[in-house]
């Protein structure tokens, strides 16, 4: 739905259960920069620990709704309360369980209702568990999320690994980390696994996903230097004859759901590539506007291009 056809703007907090939900949203509630005349719902679809003060809810013209199973989260049940509470805005705490996929893509929703940000809240203690056990999940709950909220956090965390998971199924999110006394965690001084100041910077290829995604980041760690990685050579009818890309295939959930992530190198061995091939790059790192980016992005400039075999593990993982 176009925002201008949104009556009803729903702000959509989901993550797993006891990851900061709750608290999050009545933080929020209280700020001066969320206030409105109109009411707000706050529909909540599970119960955590931690409960909503209701008293504290009236204050803010903030009616609260439970809806406790999946069945009942129907455009019936959404309809009725509408007609209860005639709110200007939703706040939806939603159950990711009930998967975030459906809710966006299949779910019918009243008439002038719409989505208008969404908020995903994560536990950084038990973050490792969940990405790597319901993985799927897990990635349809960041995929289209506005704003990603790492909460009681501490260094000695991976939290470089968790903010690139979270960027290669979402390259657009805000990732933001919080200490357990709310304070934000400043995490963009990290390490890579490679050494940056080498006359050539040699790229493992267990290390491509984090290579991709610091060079996209941090294109001023890179600028006019030397890089060597292997990659499968992709071309396109956007490009010119002397440009291809030399990527991988990327994991963004599991082994159904995966995507190409490589940029656009230069050289004029291109033409006699053979499409899908594998080939070692060494090549100069420099960043221009390239219509097939919309915008300035990195072109590596080939100073050799070499055949080379597949990597014992083709897919790219990034934790």
């Amino acid at each position: 739905m176009n925002e201008d056809e949104i009556r009803i703007p729903i702000y959509l907090i989901t993550g797993f259960l006891e990851s900061g939900k709750t608290s999050f949203i009545n933080f929020t509630v209280q700020q001066d920069y969320f206030q409105i005349m109109e009411p707000t719902l706050l529909i909540a679809c599970e119960e955590g620990e931690v409960e909503y003060d209701e008293e504290m809810l009236q204050l803010y013209n903030t009616k609260l709704e439970v809806i406790d199973s999946k069945e009942e989260f129907t455009l019936e049940k959404l309809r009725k309360l509408e007609e209860q509470y005639h709110p200007d805005r939703i706040i939806l705490e939603y159950n990711p369980l009930w998967s975030v996929k459906e809710l966006e893509e299949t779910m019918e929703l009243p008439e002038g209702w719409g989505i208008v940000q969404q908020i995903v809240t994560i536990d950084g203690t038990t973050a490792q568990v969940y990405m790597n056990n319901m993985r799927s999940l897990f990635s349809e709950m960041v995929k289209n999320a506005d704003l990603v909220m790492f909460n009681r956090c501490d260094s000695t965390m991976p939290l470089a690994n968790f903010r690139r998971s979270i960027k290669v199924n979402n390259p657009a999110a805000e990732i933001v980390f919080e200490d357990k006394n709310r304070e934000i965690t400043d995490i963009f001084e990290d390490s890579v696994p490679y050494d940056l100041d080498a006359d050539v910077i040699e790229i493992d290829d267990v290390d491509y996903g984090i290579f991709y995604v610091d060079l996209g980041d941090h294109p001023e760690r890179y600028q006019g230097k030397t890089v060597h990685f292997k990659g499968m050579v992709l071309k396109s009818r956007d490009l010119g004859a002397d440009y291809f890309v030399p990527g991988r295939t990327a994991m963004t959930c599991c082994a159904d759901d995966t995507a190409f992530i490589g940029y656009i190198c230069l050289s004029k061995n291109a033409p006699k590539l053979p499409m899908g091939s594998w080939v070692d790059v060494t090549a100069k790192v420099d960043f221009r506007y390239m219509d097939a980016y919309g915008e300035s992005g990195p072109v590596f400039q080939a100073v050799s291009i070499t055949s080379a075999t597949p990597p014992e593990a083709e897919l790219v993982y990034f934790n």
